[in-house]
């Protein structure tokens, strides 16, 4: 297959990639209203994870076994703990804000991964800092009440970011040395054990009610988790980085959508115009930078 075709197709997967993610935005929400934020992110992560299985499976048939099991261990249980708060503050959080604000605000991780860079000594471009301030107004527009107050909701979505770039950057190190779907089903499984262990101890688990919110479920686990994070593997291979980013990062576009389609969520103009900086200092930092 040509190079050029290699790329769209590549690019295509990731316009589907964004699309997933932001929508399961909307999944997210929905699921809060049969089940509290540990059992649901138990569950679905859980999902993700054996639906990364049979992939793993298929690539190893006929490969040399890992040579070093607990390196892969201890990596995957660190970037299973980073991700248990990151999804717990982000569920949690999702509660009392809209799918298309969390989107957004969790978006900012984007803008703090190059900023944890710069504090490793990574070198970072004008317009990169640019990028980071304009965002950094668009989120203050987005979040900033009336009263000059931030909800719980917003902020707490606002903390799991930082935990999130965070994980992009262990991630980022664990890759070089580990198999991407293992690292990834082990995490997964990782954040699931421990968020079932919380909800067992704080949060009603009704199986009624499970099954009642099946479909936000499924699609955060199976379709958010296994689909998405394989397509985003196989497209990575043919499309830049930084091109790559800049497709994923509309996710935060797709959530404000799936939240105006499907829960009739609605956005002042206040908060639309932070939308947009925040959108648009997020393609800069993306663009111009290297992190």
């Amino acid at each position: 297959m040509p190079d050029k075709e290699k790329n769209i197709k590549a690019m295509f997967m990731l316009w589907l990639t964004a699309a997933i993610w932001g929508f399961a935005f909307v999944a997210q929400r929905s699921g809060m209203d049969y089940m509290g934020p540990y059992t649901f992110n138990g569950i679905r992560f859980a999902i993700g994870s054996l639906s990364l299985l049979p992939i793993i499976i298929y690539q190893s048939r006929g490969s040399q076994p890992i040579s070093n099991s607990k390196s892969l261990i201890w990596k995957g249980s660190l970037a299973g703990l980073v991700l248990f708060f990151g999804a717990s503050l982000q569920q949690a959080g999702i509660q009392w804000t809209t799918a298309g604000k969390a989107g957004f605000i969790t978006g900012f991780y984007i803008i703090l991964v190059p900023a944890i860079g710069y504090l490793l000594k990574h070198p970072l471009s004008k317009y990169t800092w640019i990028g980071s301030f304009t965002a950094l107004a668009g989120l203050f527009l987005l979040t900033i009440n009336d009263g000059f107050s931030v909800g719980k909701g917003d902020l707490l979505v606002l903390i799991s970011a930082f935990f999130w770039a965070a994980h992009v950057h262990l991630i980022n190190i664990f890759v070089k040395t580990e198999s991407a779907l293992k690292l990834a089903s082990l995490q997964f499984a990782v954040c699931a054990l421990l968020s079932i262990i919380i909800a067992i101890a704080i949060e009603p688990i009704q199986l009624g009610n499970i099954a009642d919110g099946a479909i936000p479920l499924l699609y955060g686990g199976f379709m958010s988790v296994g689909i998405a994070y394989t397509l985003q593997v196989i497209a990575q291979k043919n499309v830049a980085p930084a091109t790559a980013s800049i497709i994923l990062s509309f996710e935060t576009v797709f959530a404000v959508l799936g939240g105006f389609l499907l829960l009739n969520e609605t956005l002042g103009w206040k908060a639309m115009f932070g939308c947009l900086l925040m959108l648009f200092g997020m393609w800069l930092v993306q663009k111009n930078s290297t992190v």
